[in-house]
């Protein structure tokens, strides 16, 4: 029996949908170099933007699930329709957050704060969810880092013990 250390480590599936958000998280510094012209690192903590890490981070570790376990297990449906819930979200419930801050801001910036005689406050965050095609991106890059990963490299215990780190595992 191997200890819960090693288990989190051998996890590959959770690891390469990691790698796809990550993956997806350092693009987004990529393109604002490329397309803005302008080194932004604080994209690489906020939420929203092309494309979408959340989705990455699911449809990555939905795929490798499925490859793991089965793409006709109970396991993969769960993580199928989980995956479906927040990818909708992202794109519906979580945009529609942002679009309203965007009228609150605007609001505040004409006429100074909300109730009368009341200071303005601190901008709402606007950039909250994602366009579809901000989803999609994203959702088409979680599988496409994690499974070559996965299948390629394995868990990190595994790339470690290919490396010649680690010999045993107990």
């Amino acid at each position: 029996m191997s200890s819960p250390v090693v288990g989190i480590f051998d996890n590959g599936v959770m690891w390469w949908g990691l790698a796809a958000c990550g993956a997806a998280q350092l693009s987004k510094l990529v393109i604002e170099l490329v397309v803005h012209r302008r080194w932004n690192p604080r994209v690489l903590v906020e939420t929203g933007g092309m494309p979408s890490s959340h989705s990455a981070l699911l449809t990555g570790t939905t795929a490798a699930l499925g490859w793991v376990q089965g793409f006709d297990g109970p396991l993969f449906a769960l993580a199928a329709v989980l995956c479906f819930v927040v990818l909708y979200d992202a794109s519906g419930v979580r945009r529609a957050a942002g679009l309203t801050a965007a009228r609150v801001n605007a609001l505040v910036a004409d006429g100074g704060g909300l109730v009368a005689g009341e200071p303005p406050a601190k901008p709402l965050k606007e950039n909250l969810g994602h366009t579809r095609l901000e989803v999609l991106i994203g959702a088409l890059m979680g599988p496409l880092v994690a499974l070559p990963g996965l299948v390629l490299l394995g868990s990190p215990l595994h790339l470690a013990q290919g490396l010649g780190w680690f010999t045993t595992v107990g």
